[in-house]
């Protein structure tokens, strides 16, 4: 390896602890099923044909073979009557013989399809993240998600397992081995452990391109690793932050696999594809400046929320009504966060029966937070670029932000009527955060078309506008 003198790198003993198919788990442990031997699907919207599915069993999966996004209606059965569907099956080329027939069936027969409970998720990770706990001190460990974070055992391999004539690589193992036993016990949830005697983004490596695929369900990746390992990953989208967009951008490069990234010129991959490139290629070496009690965060991409509606719609006074409250709710956050936006984006999706693309467009803005405003940004994006066609899916963001403090008034403003508007907004903010978002409402959330208290019942990432568990 002629870039990197990796005894001069820095060394921790890291690892990143993901739960095992975490919905689906917790659902089955709830109703005292097996975790991995049992065929569930966590599907919002679990009555209706165009149900999400959030999360499913491996057995789920396996059988079925569907992962933990898709739609009710790309199930090889209907799940009303939970007979096979040869449309569908025709449809994704799947067999349509009697055995296969059969098989789908009788499985079907005996899958759980439940609607998801966002409390019960979070209940069970708090379990989780006082097991971590006991094996570290909470600046040690990083909640990376709901169902997996890091943790660093640096400082408590020696203390939990005291045997000088182990290696820490031993040790790790070990450790790891007991906290995959912890959480087994106290919650009845299957964990994958990928491990790191470097850092945390091997340890990462490790989980999602090995661990998952041992019989201890943990594998470990470090610096001597990284040639046979990390240069071996077969997809470069299975590589920690290559998604299709920059594998493109890689493979008009001429680079089209993870060594290819490795033996690269440095220089060029930052030329054309700035800091980003340049940290691919870091990453692509087994370098991470990250550590689990300073992480590597990315530059915010902005604010912003998406979703998928219940049914089309067509009339544009609904479609309206959505994308109202979309930029309102995203304002909120937009103000929780100090900021104010100058760029405005708007995405548009159509339904399935429509033979159009969607709509992506976006604004250069003064910087604002003003909830009128923005909701008058997003309604002329949508006007400028919308015609016709039944609309499924939505989404609103907010970016290239400045300090909230920043602000430009023209000669032709009315300086009296915007303070009016900011005390008014700030006013409605103090409300909702003291009593709840659904305490203060426009009328227009009473409509059939409005979603707000819908989904202010959710919670977590499921929440209304992504606020966060409003309350």
């Amino acid at each position: 390896m002629g870039y990197f003198d990796y005894s001069r790198e820095p060394k921790s003993d890291i690892a990143f602890v993901d739960m095992k198919s975490f919905y689906a788990s917790v659902e089955c442990v709830k109703r005292g099923l097996h975790p991995l031997k049992t065929s569930l699907c966590v599907m919002s919207r679990a009555d209706n044909s165009t149900g999400l599915i959030l999360a499913s069993s491996p057995m789920f999966k396996k059988i079925f073979g569907k992962s933990n996004v898709g739609r009710a209606y790309d199930l090889p059965f209907d799940i009303k009557t939970r007979k096979f569907s040869y449309y569908n099956a025709r449809k994704q080329g799947l067999p349509t013989d009697s055995d296969y027939v059969r098989y789908i069936e009788d499985w079907a027969q005996v899958t759980l399809i439940v609607p998801p409970r966002m409390d019960e998720y979070i209940a069970v990770n708090m379990e989780i993240q006082r097991i971590f706990q006991n094996y570290g001190s909470p600046d040690d460990i990083y909640p990376y998600s709901i169902d997996e974070g890091f943790i660093d055992l640096t400082s408590s391999l020696n203390y939990f397992i005291p045997d000088k004539s182990l290696f820490r690589k031993d040790k790790l193992d070990l450790l790891s081995a007991r906290i995959q036993r912890d959480i087994w016990r106290q919650t009845g949830i299957y964990s994958t452990v990928g491990m790191s005697n470097a850092n945390p983004l091997l340890a990462k490596l490790a989980l999602d391109n090995e661990a998952k695929h041992t019989p201890t369900m943990r594998a470990n990746w470090s610096y001597k690793d990284v040639e046979e390992k990390v240069w071996a990953i077969p997809k470069m989208t299975d590589f920690w932050g290559i998604g299709r967009r920059m594998e493109k951008r890689l493979n008009a490069l001429g680079i089209f696999s993870i060594k290819e990234l490795a033996i690269s010129n440095p220089d060029q991959l930052q030329k054309v594809l700035g800091q980003a490139g340049l940290r691919l290629w870091f990453h692509a070496n087994g370098i991470d400046e990250s550590n689990v009690h300073k992480p590597y965060k990315a530059k915010s991409q902005g604010l912003g929320n998406s979703q998928i509606l219940p049914r089309d719609y067509v009339k544009l006074r609904d479609i309206e009504i959505i994308l109202r409250e979309m930029a309102e709710q995203v304002a909120i956050r937009l103000r929780r966060a100090g900021k104010k936006t100058t760029l405005v984006s708007l995405y548009v999706g159509f339904s399935k029966q429509e033979v159009r693309s969607s709509i992506h467009t976006q604004m250069k803005v003064e910087p604002t937070n003003n909830t009128a405003i923005l909701t008058d940004h997003v309604l002329k994006l949508f006007h400028n670029k919308y015609t016709s066609g039944a609309v499924r899916s939505v989404g609103v963001n907010y970016s290239g932000f400045v300090d909230e403090s920043f602000g430009l008034i023209s000669l032709f403003d009315d300086v009296d009527k915007l303070e009016k508007e900011e005390r008014l907004q700030t006013a409605i903010d103090a409300i909702r955060e003291q009593f709840g978002f659904t305490s203060l409402l426009k009328a227009n959330a009473l409509e059939e078309a409005s979603r707000s208290l819908a989904r202010s019942k959710l919670i977590g990432g499921h929440s209304a506008g992504g606020l966060d568990g409003l309350k």
